[in-house]
């Protein structure tokens, strides 16, 4: 499996990297959340677009990237506008508004990372990927499911169509029903450790699913989310409790 470098880390080897998500709403209290990042064992740290009450003014966006950047130091910083129909907290306004918010955090020239979604289609990622590389942004590629696990087989694949797209960092997020379906994810992970070449981020939600959360390192998950506030997605716990457990693994292997 190849690494990514981003800034001062890389993902794909070693402890899995702790990223941690900005959902506030207004611009005070994202600058005001990613300030506090500084004394926290944060790697990298993501800025939900959709939960910003400003999200569909273009310019207002870019500003509080820069805000971010100036924030953050040398945390690389990823920016994901989640879809409704992905667990976001809103929906798009119309055609084209999703593609247009991932282009201009590419073009911003402060996010180091975007994350875009599998689903956006492969027009749009067959143009986006070698643009956002042309900037040196790199493309985590993603798929959420927050009512069911898919089949191994259907995981896998969805992995697959994301490397063959040309994503840097594959990502799946699944909701389990029931203690099997949590090994399902942990076996694809496994198992696309070693079938793909890019880092694979993987995890089961919720309360269940906690454990994929924290054994990346022994079954391939090279990224893990954990919550330094409001969670924006079941299951996380919060960043010291999560570096703690995440060392103490390490040290065992």
């Amino acid at each position: 499996m190849n690494t990514v470098h981003v800034k001062n880390i890389t993902i794909g080897e070693g402890i899995p990297k702790i990223c941690v998500p900005i959902v506030a709403p207004s611009g005070d209290a994202i600058l005001k959340e990613a300030r506090r990042f500084a004394e926290l064992p944060v790697d990298l740290v993501e800025w939900r677009l959709d939960w910003f009450d400003g999200r569909f003014d273009l310019d207002e966006t870019r500003r509080l990237l820069a805000g971010l950047r100036e924030a953050l130091g040398d945390k690389p910083l990823l920016a994901t506008f989640r879809t409704f129909a992905e667990g976001g907290a809103c929906e798009t306004t119309g055609p084209g508004h999703y593609e247009n918010l991932v282009r201009s955090a590419v073009d911003s020239g402060y996010a180091d990372l975007v994350d875009v979604e599998l689903a956006a289609g492969a027009g749009f990622l067959a143009d986006l990927i070698p643009h956002a590389h042309d900037r040196g942004v790199k493309v985590i590629l993603s798929h959420h499911n927050f009512s069911r696990t898919p089949e191994l087989s259907a995981m896998l694949d969805i992995l697959e169509r994301m490397e063959q797209s040309g994503g840097d960092i594959l990502k799946i997020a699944v909701m389990p029903q029931s203690p099997e379906d949590v090994l399902t994810l942990l076996s694809a992970t496994s198992q696309a450790r070693t079938r793909f070449t890019r880092p694979v981020v993987t995890m089961s939600m919720a309360g269940m699913g906690v454990i994929s959360r924290l054994s990346g390192e022994i079954f391939g998950s090279a990224l893990t989310f954990g919550s330094a506030g409001q969670a924006s997605a079941p299951g996380q716990i919060g960043v010291e409790e999560l570096r703690g457990v995440l060392e103490l693994l390490h040290k065992s292997l």
